[in-house]
């Protein structure tokens, strides 16, 4: 029996990752202790977890991988996955258990892990607001539900049939997602009645298509409390635009961007530029504000230069270019 129990070791050794400082591991690489789940899809094999789905017609919702060790609230979680077949799945944290849909039923924030490069590692809703932030954008939810794309990235594009690491940081009402170290969805919301800042983490096997999820190296480092950031104190900036519920293709958003849009910037209906306050500079510097560019006339300006005579070149996002003498310290700039 000894050395049979030494090949065993040396195999779980060869297979399991040690947890990265300050992270614990969640999974064993063994057995499923710790997570429950349908024992007809998910089972443990070469130090994964998988879950398999058969045909179509095997599910009649999604169900759920439930890691039963506690509640999450802030943290970072890393795992390594890699999902086969024409189906997805994705990475439940901060849910809610919907026992009244069914067994392994919940429903919240997810990391979708998707085919379809946009979607893969957006943020998404199950069974609540549906997809929040695509793969690329940064997103705002103001507390009148309305969403504001705040920044723009280029798409991480991977094939989710190979290993990859997915990251999500929670921390307050702020959520980050990575693939592999690169940040593909960004998310602050201000929606009070909507948004969790606790509940499950779970993994997810999709309805539909057969499909294989493999997961491994499931890694958590628990964060401090507190981090939720208010409205009040946090400028939707001038360029922002309105999300409407179905995401136009990226093609199309980006040629929206070379054109003024009807409505822009703080939802509250005036335009604020950064508060002074918010801008932490070098000892021996000091910040003034010049100017508020009224973000629906003259877009975000993006480049500034001056020439030899001291004055000041602007251009905006929609392509124009303004000119003008700076103020004298103490003085504002005139419109």
């Amino acid at each position: 029996m000894k050395p049979f129990l030494l090949s065993l070791v040396l195999i779980i050794s060869a297979v399991a990752q040690s947890p990265p400082e300050g992270f614990r591991a969640l999974f064993n690489g063994v057995d499923l202790t710790g997570w429950d789940g349908n024992p007809g899809l998910w089972s443990v094999e070469d130090g994964a977890m998988i879950g398999k789905t058969k045909d179509a017609k095997q599910l009649g919702y999604n169900e759920f991988l439930i890691w039963r060790g506690g509640v999450l609230k802030n943290f970072e979680l890393r795992v390594k996955v890699k999902v086969t077949g024409s189906n997805n799945s994705g990475i439940q944290y901060r849910s809610n258990e919907l026992s009244d849909h069914g067994k392994w039923v919940v429903g919240g924030y997810q990391c979708d892990i998707h085919p379809k490069a946009e979607n893969n590692a957006m943020v998404y809703e199950e069974r609540g607001r549906g997809i929040i932030a695509l793969n690329g954008q940064g997103v705002v939810i103001d507390p009148e539900k309305k969403r504001w794309l705040t920044t723009e990235r280029d798409t991480v594009n991977v094939p989710i049939s190979d290993w990859h690491d997915y990251t999500i940081v929670a921390q307050g009402n702020r959520l980050t997602h990575k693939i592999d170290g690169k940040v593909t969805g960004e998310l602050l919301d201000f929606d009070e009645n909507a948004r969790s800042l606790e509940g499950l983490l779970a993994f997810q096997i999709h309805r539909g298509p057969a499909m294989t999820v493999q997961i491994k190296d499931v890694f958590l480092k628990e964060l401090p409390e507190g981090g939720v950031v208010s409205f009040a104190k946090s400028a939707i900036p001038s360029d922002a635009q309105i999300i409407e519920n179905k995401a136009p293709p990226r093609r199309a958003r980006a040629a929206s961007r070379r054109r003024r849009p009807a409505e822009v910037g703080p939802a509250i209906g005036e335009n604020k530029a950064t508060p002074v306050e918010r801008i932490s500079t070098p000892e021996g510097f000091q910040v003034e504000l010049l100017y508020s560019v009224p973000g629906l006339e003259q877009g975000s300006w993006a480049n500034l230069c001056s020439d030899e005579k001291g004055r000041i070149y602007a251009s905006d996002q929609y392509g124009s270019l303004y000119r003008f003498n700076p103020p004298a310290p103490g003085q504002t700039l005139k419109k």
